[in-house]
């Protein structure tokens, strides 16, 4: 079962860093989808809970070079 967990983000300041980590969270097994919307720092992530938790989303966000945490709306 999917769901979906937006994140907040920062130190991203280029659409380069967006793809940068579309691409990390989209190689994560349980990711269906990432979209990173640049204006508002948000990601949004489409995944199942049981093979790609909140912690391990924020990890890759990490990897990719940026910090996140879950987003309070």
């Amino acid at each position: 079962m999917l769901t979906t967990t937006t994140l907040r983000a920062e130190g991203f300041s280029c659409p380069s860093c967006v793809a940068k980590i579309e691409k990390g969270l989209g190689k994560m097994n349980g990711v269906d989808s990432a979209t990173v919307h640049f204006a508002s720092g948000r990601i949004e992530v489409s995944h199942d809970p049981e093979q790609a938790s909140v912690d391990d989303l924020i990890s890759a966000v990490e990897k990719a070079g940026y910090k996140s945490a879950p987003a309070a709306f």
